[in-house]
């Protein structure tokens, strides 16, 4: 965070679009200020897109009297139901508001709004590092407004509400999430009177709908560090309440001496590990989920100790309900993610032994274009506080990559379709749609994967032919001869 002087602001705020706001608003007699997030990321030197400008009176009007100035390359448009106005030109685009206050009904998140001051306004902003405005008028150009002393909670690196939090989360329960969001997006920490107030209010979150709160938990995926902000949804309460397949990961069990690890906090650290080196959403996704079904499937065997015998395939069957829930994408993004928790186990198992061509080529097979996304997935999945388990892991899966490589190059086995489809078998024996031909073509499949033949055609051929001999059938040449006597 950087200190910023009037002088310094005044540089800051010297392109042109907030030059011509400033003649606007001065040629209509009103007062305007930019609010909000741009303010807070010049302080934390971050960059921001997003210009917010409270204007004292109408919003829409400015914006239309802004438009009109800028001329030909400036593109407005008016949301009339919401009292704003967008300003586009060159590539920047400005949000214009008037300032209002706001009253809220306790079912609802929709605020009654009437027209306001900018101190009504400025109370009205979630937390204090987003309250803060910077003047554009000319006599006061450059000039911070900052009732609650955000430019100090950014120093302190800290997330408060400008007024009571209980009625500031009461008011609008989704600024819970945001709590948590901004606190993990830049590793700030959440007042002690903020935090108590999110988890006396946690359960107003029912209000709020799947898709907020699944945008807000998706913010908090492509964090730097997202355990942060589980971590504090856990301890809120919230997560229960938004997540509980994720809540009910959290804890050991002991048994005869024996305990299971924290899954929940090993999913963590999976996370983290993961955004290490993607920003891939879905692949992040897939890290949280891909020990989702642990909790469903822990047995107690006395001989082997706890176990969570096909917790990926449960897994896998458990994404779609998810997804609906919190109404994420029911199409392709689903079905990786589905992917990946299922085949999580696979590379660990094959690194965990003599890495074989049949068991890569097989991976291989069914992970298809993915496969170097579960690779990640699953590097990061190693978390053993045995260092030379951990090492002996991470070398085993460079020789699964390299394998990988080397047999894709040489068999062309990603994606691929046997050579001789279920279609052909039946025209070449003269048969009808039975069993006969399904097990004809997953032995001809199982016989390249398994490096038996290659993947060409005239191999699978004649390895078909031999093979339906098994099955009675005779050879196509046996048959015409047949059909000429």
């Amino acid at each position: 965070m950087i200190e910023l002087t009037r002088e310094q602001l005044k540089e800051k705020f010297s392109d042109k679009i907030f030059t011509q706001i400033a003649d606007t608003a001065d040629e209509l007699g009103l007062e305007c200020y930019v609010v909000g997030g741009y303010v807070r990321d010049l302080f934390l030197e971050r960059p921001s897109k997003d210009i917010d400008v409270v204007v004292v009176g109408s919003g829409i009007e400015m914006a239309q009297a802004l438009g009109r100035r800028l001329g030909k390359g400036a593109h407005v448009s008016v949301f009339k139901n919401f009292g704003t106005a967008q300003v586009k030109y060159h590539g920047t685009e400005v949000e214009f508001v008037g300032a209002r206050k706001e009253s809220y009904q306790r079912d609802s998140r929709k605020p009654i709004v009437e027209d306001g001051t900018l101190e009504d306004d400025q109370n009205r902003r979630d937390f204090t590092i987003n309250a803060m405005a910077v003047c554009l008028n000319k006599d006061r150009f450059g000039e911070l407004v900052d009732p609650f002393n955000g430019v100090n909670d950014l120093k302190e690196r800290t997330i408060r509400t400008p007024l009571d939090p209980d009625i500031t989360f009461s008011d609008d329960p989704l600024r819970m999430m945001r709590c948590i969001r901004f606190a993990t997006q830049l590793n700030f920490y959440i007042d002690d009177d903020t935090f108590e107030s999110l988890c006396r209010n946690r359960e107003r979150i029912e209000i709020i709908s799947g898709e907020r709160i699944a945008e807000e938990l998706n913010k908090i995926i492509l964090s730097p560090v997202p355990s942060k902000g589980f971590i504090d949804l856990e301890r809120s309460g919230l997560l229960e309440l938004i997540f509980p397949e994720l809540a009910a990961m959290q804890g050991i069990e002991t048994r005869n001496g024996r305990a299971h690890k924290d899954n929940f906090y090993h999913t963590l650290e999976v996370l983290d590990n993961i955004s290490k080196t993607t920003d891939n959403l879905w692949l992040r996704w897939g890290a949280l989920l891909h020990d989702i079904a642990k909790p469903v499937t822990k047995r107690w065997e006395p001989k082997a100790g706890w176990t969570f015998h096909n917790h990926n395939f449960i897994g896998e069957r458990m994404i779609p309900n998810i997804f609906r829930r919190m109404k994420l994408p029911m199409n392709e993004k689903m079905k990786f993610v589905q992917k990946m928790v299922s085949l999580h186990m696979r590379p660990i198992v094959i690194a965990d032994d003599i890495v074989t061509d049949s068991a890569v080529r097989r991976l291989l097979f069914e992970a298809g274009d993915d496969i170097d996304h579960l690779m990640t997935l699953c590097e990061a999945d190693i978390t053993s506080k045995n260092n030379e388990r951990k090492q002996r892991f991470l070398n085993n899966f460079a020789l699964v990559r390299q394998k990988l490589k080397d047999i894709e190059e040489k068999d062309r086995v990603r994606n691929f379709q046997p050579p001789i489809g279920g279609e052909e078998i039946m025209q070449i024996f003269h048969l009808q749609p039975c069993q006969v031909v399904g097990q004809l073509k997953m032995a001809i499949k199982d016989a390249i994967l398994d490096g038996v033949i290659p993947n060409e055609y005239d191999a699978a051929y004649e390895f078909m032919l031999k093979k339906a001999e098994k099955y009675g059938l005779k050879r196509p040449e046996t048959q015409a001869t047949d059909n000429k006597l």
